[in-house]
């Protein structure tokens, strides 16, 4: 599980995320608010711990952006604020738990192993959202998201994109995105869907390191990050 801290005491970082290494979790740990939301749009994490006064962008700001993309990745608020009112803000601001500093860094494992286990282990496998790598398609909203920023998609070029995610990494071949996209309403002998998958490829991976639509010859196309 990868943990994404957010944290400007150093000794606390430190220690936090030596803790949570010990307990078989990665954790990266940044320290502005600025920083951290850069750093959302070009990785992947699990669950992401706050603390809500640190520099540039404070913690419910940063739970607030979060949540404007992404509805279910856990978020813990770790603060020294502990009135009833910076509680109501940050649960206003969608965050999932809030723990009052000091605190036992094993009730916080406890919080996050919590969430972990609600949180489903194949996040595509949600109704409404199929999260792949950094990638982020909320299917009652018709949005697409990747790193964060939000992708135009025309309404075939959805279907297409929804098709290939809820195959799971399969291959699926151009007959059965015809039968499944288009209902056969096009000769399967044209070049449709090589257009339409390209036209997907520039929107979706051309300014991304990671690759998430592959070609397997001779067979058809998938969706996976490589």
């Amino acid at each position: 599980m990868n943990i994404l801290l957010l944290e400007d005491d150093l000794i606390l970082s430190a220690e936090l995320s030596k803790f949570l290494e010990s307990n078989h979790f990665t954790c990266d740990r940044i320290y502005d608010g600025e920083t951290f939301l850069r750093q959302i749009k070009s990785s992947s994490y699990d669950l992401y711990l706050l603390d809500i006064n640190v520099p540039k962008v404070n913690g419910l700001d940063v739970c607030q952006t979060i949540r404007s993309f992404d509805k279910n990745t856990p978020i813990i608020i770790i603060s020294a604020y502990g009135d009833i009112s910076d509680k109501k803000d940050a649960f206003t601001r969608l965050a999932d738990d809030y723990l009052v500093k000091p605190f036992q860094f094993e009730e916080l494992l406890l919080r996050m192993n919590s969430l972990l286990r609600r949180k489903s282990p194949v996040d595509n496998i949600d109704l409404d959202i199929i999260r792949i790598d950094d990638l982020i398609i909320n299917k009652t909203e018709q949005k697409v998201f990747r790193a964060g920023n939000e992708i135009a998609l025309t309404l075939k070029e959805f279907q297409l994109l929804v098709y290939l995610a809820e195959a799971q990494g399969r291959t699926v071949s151009k007959q059965q995105i015809t039968e499944n996209v288009w209902e056969h309403n096009f000769n399967t002998n044209t070049n449709t869907v090589e257009v339409y998958i390209n036209f997907l490829r520039k929107k979706i991976d051309k300014e991304y390191k990671v690759k998430l639509i592959h070609t397997r010859s001779g067979f058809g196309y998938y969706l996976n990050p490589l």
